[in-house]
């Protein structure tokens, strides 16, 4: 019975050794975010941000796309299901239209093998802008 305690501490161990290194990770990408967007207030989410007025894209790693548009303001995308995004991916994607939408699929291209490494599907895109500087 003992060995069968033991054994069943150490497989659980095992499990649940991944999950916090995961959630090391998780944490590490919603500082960088919050890093990003401070001083700056988020807006209602919107389906659609149009593309003429992007200006750059981020990756911040298995968090979210930031989306900076050429306003000022930007627009975090938390993708569907998770997201396990690497700075080291290039961003794919392809468009009906000249907006880029909360449906749309973006592949993901490894920046060093050149070759495919995923894709995933957008969520909603949250504004976030600069709040008025206090004299």
């Amino acid at each position: 019975m003992r060995v069968f305690t033991l054994l069943s501490v150490a497989l659980i161990a095992a499990t649940m050794a991944p999950l916090a290194a995961r959630e090391r990770v998780d944490a590490a990408g919603e500082v960088a975010l919050s890093r990003i967007t401070e001083r700056r207030d988020a807006g209602k989410p919107v389906d659609c941000i149009n593309l003429r007025d992007i200006r750059s894209s981020e990756i911040v790693p298995n968090t979210a796309i930031v989306y900076r548009m050429n306003n000022g303001t930007l627009f975090v995308n938390r993708p569907q299901g998770g997201a396990f995004l690497d700075r080291d991916d290039i961003l794919v994607t392809r468009t009906i239209g000249t907006q880029l939408c909360r449906i749309d699929i973006v592949n993901l291209l490894d920046r060093n093998s050149r070759m495919m490494s995923g894709s995933l599907s957008l969520g909603d895109f949250v504004p976030y802008s600069k709040l008025p500087r206090r004299n």
